[in-house]
């Protein structure tokens, strides 16, 4: 039994009601991702890219579309060809053109005689927590090119130029062709002796040897916004590597690596900490000291306050990238501590406060003292039992 095909637009993720180029645009996304020639060996691709290819050459012919949308697959059962479609009379050359400009150069190729921004250089830069919710500025040291003294970036020996490329005769590409189940296809690369610029130097500059550029210690001011985290980039525009042909300088991206705090823990805005608090605060009440990113600050705990009691100090987080202005909260868990060193006198006074509150309890809730009379009593029932 053959296996049923799939719906066309299903195959290229298109709604019934999309336009030329919403199909062609769907198909070369595809056929990029699965043709035989990027995927070697590998049958299931094949089978994928042959299954588009079959959709968007029924679905980009408008009598065939018109067909399909009446009759379904059935209207081109027995037709021959890949997948049981005929492909002959197709014209698929301007999106292969570009398929193989994009993976060999050729796309690269045809604008590489105009003007091209410089490539973005990545650097990294460690901070303190408080300079990442508070903002700071570092500087960091970077080796960068800039254009050559001496040739002033042509790369060629002073008082000579540039030639035209005896490779690819000044086209700056070169064009070969392979056999594909379409046909013979035509693919574009970039020529490998000019770089796709159709001229080469004669004489090389001897200072830079050709490339145009002198390579230089930089050191370079970072402004960190107040609210960044760790792992975020900061982007320096046209800090980068130098452009081409006239072409602006690529960026600079400089991620930010944020040192672990010994109090402070960190969500998105929000800040989380713990504060200890004695038994006699935690029973009674009163004024604690918390520390917080803008320094201490008193906080009121309230009588019977209980271990693990989480409090929150609203504006009291990281400011938002955003807006400065706007600050997370943060939150306090309240750890009582029980003391475990304590002198006689001490210990005297907390006996009596056991012995004033009774609260020296067992897990069912009843106090030791209640538990020892309940036992006296239920022995001296034991006993006038034994004496029957």
């Amino acid at each position: 039994m053959a296996e049923q095909k799939r719906d066309y637009y299903e195959v290229l993720g298109v709604d019934k009601n999309a336009d030329d180029n919403t199909l062609k645009k769907a198909y070369r996304q595809l056929a990029k991702k699965y043709h035989p020639d990027m995927n070697p060996g590998d049958a299931e691709a094949e089978k994928k890219f042959k299954e588009a290819s079959e959709a968007y050459a029924v679905l980009s012919d408008p009598e065939k579309r018109r067909q399909y949308d009446q009759f379904g697959h059935a209207a081109f059962d027995g037709s021959g060809g890949a997948g049981g479609f005929d492909f002959s009379g197709m014209d698929f050359s301007d999106i292969f053109g570009d398929i193989f400009g994009d993976f060999f150069g050729g796309g690269s190729s045809r604008r590489s005689n105009g003007p091209m921004k410089g490539q973005n250089v990545r650097a990294r830069v460690n901070i303190k927590f408080e300079e990442a919710a508070f903002g700071c500025e570092k500087e960091i040291e970077l080796v960068l090119k800039d254009e050559c003294g001496t040739c002033h970036g042509t790369g060629a020996k002073p008082g000579t130029g540039k030639v035209t490329c005896g490779k690819c005769g000044g086209k700056g590409k070169i064009v070969t062709q392979t056999q594909s189940f379409f046909g013979v296809m035509q693919n574009v690369t970039t020529c490998p002796d000019c770089q796709g610029t159709g001229q080469v130097i004669k004489e090389k500059c001897t200072e830079c040897h050709g490339t145009g550029y002198i390579s230089r210690k930089k050191r370079i001011k970072v402004s960190i916004p107040a609210g960044i985290d760790n792992g975020q980039s900061v982007r320096i525009r046209e800090k980068g590597e130098p452009g081409y042909n006239g072409g602006p300088r690529g960026d600079l991206l400089v991620e930010v690596r944020v040192a672990p705090h010994p109090i402070f823990q960190r969500s998105e805005y929000d800040i989380y900490s713990s504060a200890p608090i004695s038994f006699a605060q935690a029973a009674l009440g009163g004024e604690v000291m918390i520390d917080t990113l803008d320094g201490k600050v008193i906080y009121e705990v309230k009588a019977g306050t209980q271990t693990d009691t989480r409090i929150r100090l609203r504006g009291k987080g990281v400011p938002s990238l955003r807006d400065s202005s706007r600050r997370g909260d943060q939150y306090v868990t309240l750890v009582v501590q029980v003391p475990t060193a304590l002198n006689a006198e001490a210990k005297e006074a907390l006996r009596k406060f056991d012995d004033a509150t009774g609260k020296t309890l067992k897990p069912g809730g009843t106090t030791v003292k209640e538990e020892k009379k309940k036992k006296g009593f239920m022995d001296k029932i034991k006993e006038a039992v034994d004496d029957l």
